[in-house]
């Protein structure tokens, strides 16, 4: 594949801010709180590890397709998809709290007069609400969730730092955190997965304010990935990969102490999660991400292979779709 010329910016800096403020002001029309839109005391919203209805889908996760999930009590298998959800919920806010910091560090460096230090408090607001409803229903399991693997926690300290050295780096890194989640959850609602009604409104809640962030990490990256100097560009289409490649990992496969816990053998967790129907959902949780990144031009023939090494590589959807029609033709 030959690289794509580098693109000219697609939006003003007038088109650009006018969008800001339209996210701004969406923020303020349409937000919702932790602990006033959540009714935690209602009683079909309590928890029981044991309700059915916390059982992985076949269709969501590749553990469920396997023998030794389906030779498991209901019981066990209730409670294996609980600490799915709620492992998701607890790497959720844990990414938002890197989020959080780092938006604050952009914040802090921007001049007066800036719509973007508005709306990145906007987000920052939106992500404390949705880090306390994630803690809440992790709490409210009483299981002992943790979340990111600890060396990876530690490594992760450095992410709020990124937008001192690249403010581009730090949105692909809010992308490749926001799209993977934002993709089950959205696939799971739409498909009826979601039976728990606790489990239903948090996702609802999550989705909508997290179309406003992952639309600001877009247009931000349109507006200046297109004037950056080719070295910057040139380090930004090889981290790329790099990211996502790491936070898609991160969000879909199972934590070790769930497989610990409940003695999953190795063979098992292989079967499940080194087969192509996973590989190809690692590649389509980050789709659109890895569309936005063709389009500003960071796939070039070195940021390409390491696309393929990480196993996220696809063709751009506009080249498939081409490909199809002329071998159909």
């Amino acid at each position: 594949m030959t690289a794509p010329s580098t693109p000219a910016p697609t939006k003003d800096r007038s088109s650009y801010f006018g969008v800001i403020n339209r996210l701004s002001k969406a923020s303020v029309d349409k937000h919702w709180e932790a602990y006033a839109d959540i009714p935690w005391d209602d009683p079909d919203y309590q928890i029981d590890p044991d309700d059915p209805r916390w059982t992985l889908s076949p269709f969501l996760d590749p553990l469920a397709r396997t023998d030794w999930y389906a030779s498991q009590p209901e019981h066990i298998q209730a409670r294996i998809g609980l600490w799915r959800t709620a492992t998701a919920m607890k790497v959720g806010l844990q990414f938002e709290n890197l989020l959080k910091r780092g938006l604050l560090n952009y914040a802090y460096w921007l001049p007066n007069g800036r719509p973007e230090f508005r709306y990145v408090l906007h987000e920052t607001t939106e992500e404390c609400h949705h880090a306390m409803m994630f803690q809440e229903f992790v709490n409210r399991t009483k299981m002992p969730i943790r979340g990111m693997p600890r060396a990876l926690t530690v490594i992760a300290q450095s992410a709020p730092w990124i937008p001192l050295i690249s403010t581009e780096l730090f949105f692909v890194f809010v992308l490749g955190g926001e799209d993977p989640i934002d993709y089950v959850q959205r696939r799971t609602l739409k498909e009826g997965y979601a039976k728990h009604p606790l489990q239903k409104k948090i996702m609802q809640i999550h989705i909508a304010e997290e179309a406003r962030h992952i639309s600001f990490a877009r247009h931000f990256l349109r507006h200046r990935v297109p004037r950056l100097s080719p070295l910057r560009r040139g380090f930004l289409s090889v981290m790329t990969p790099i990211v996502l490649g790491a936070m898609a990992r991160i969000m879909l496969c199972p934590p070790g102490p769930m497989v610990r816990y409940f003695n999953i053998p190795p063979e098992v967790v292989k079967e499940a999660y080194r087969h192509p129907d996973f590989r190809a959902e690692l590649r389509n949780c980050i789709a659109k991400t890895r569309e936005l990144a063709h389009e500003l031009g960071l796939i070039n023939p070195v940021s390409k292979r390491v696309w393929q090494a990480l196993g996220i590589w696809d063709a751009p959807a506009g080249r498939t779709a081409a490909r199809r029609a002329a071998q159909a033709a």
